[in-house]
């Protein structure tokens, strides 16, 4: 398994200090979240010596960029022409610092929305990135997450939109938490277009929705490994812990906890 972890742990640190720790902890990339105020440095507006530099810095410290987590939302029609416009932006930001990846949403539906209306609509937007994916080699990895918690309705999308450059980022908390599904059912709804995934633990939504160290909370990650290791999964496990703890406790514990996982589950 490969780990990373998004900038939300450490929105302090530059990007060389970050590049830095992930080496001395053991990650094997980094998720950069933009337009958050993080002092990475690594935004659309950037200029191409500095990307140039963002993937000079990455490749001597042997970190991988993971995904880049765009804020990106489609749902909405009245916003929908916009974030196209800024996924492209991410899309491009993505293949100029040699990253694969980028994160978006589906976005809560408006009041008195369809589902199916929804889901076409999401649809269109995302073929709209399916060129500029392909032609800069990075994935479009569409989250279960806020009102696409559910698994079969992000691959009500994906099986419209129906292109390789357009995937999944597997949440794992989102559907068990939100959806009510089991890890299993997840899973089997998604395995196909799983190219990316979040992994956090945390308590249900009745005892208040708080963020726990892995094996505390809800999310049975044991199983979540197992099942992606029956696909040779060879994508990344990438920690999303926001406003939490500082990042020098969590990130080695977590880290530790996860190997722990895998070496049980390879014997």
């Amino acid at each position: 398994m490969k780990y990373s972890f998004m900038t939300f742990s450490c929105p302090e640190l530059s990007l060389d200090e970050i590049l830095a720790y992930a080496k001395k902890t053991g990650y094997d990339g980094i998720e950069i979240r933009t337009a958050s105020k993080h002092k990475h440095g690594v935004e659309t507006d950037i200029d191409n010596a500095a990307r140039k530099e963002v993937k000079e810095k990455a490749e001597k410290a042997g970190i991988a960029i993971s995904c880049i987590a765009s804020s990106c939302r489609f749902a909405d029609p009245a916003t929908r022409d916009e974030n196209v416009k800024i996924a492209l932006e991410h899309i491009k930001l993505a293949g100029d610092i040699g990253c694969k990846r980028i994160r978006v949403f589906g976005g809560t539906l408006p009041e008195g929305m369809e589902r199916e209306d929804a889901i076409n609509g999401v649809t269109g937007a995302l073929k709209k990135l399916t060129d500029a994916a392909q032609k800069a080699g990075v994935i479009v990895c569409f989250e279960t997450h806020d009102s696409w918690c559910d698994p079969a309705h992000v691959v009500a999308v994906l099986e419209k939109v129906n292109h390789p450059f357009i995937a999944a980022n597997w949440d794992i908390m989102h559907p068990v938490r939100t959806a009510g599904k089991t890890m299993e059912e997840a899973f089997k709804v998604l395995k196909a277009w799983i190219k990316h995934t979040h992994i956090h633990d945390g308590l249900g939504h009745k005892d208040g929705g708080g963020m726990k160290p892995i094996g505390q909370g809800i999310v049975d990650h044991k199983k979540a490994l197992e099942l992606l290791r029956s696909i040779r999964f060879d994508g990344f496990l990438s920690g999303e812990w926001i406003n939490w703890e500082p990042y020098e406790i969590h990130l080695p514990r977590e880290l530790a906890t996860l190997k722990k996982i895998e070496k049980e589950i390879s014997k």
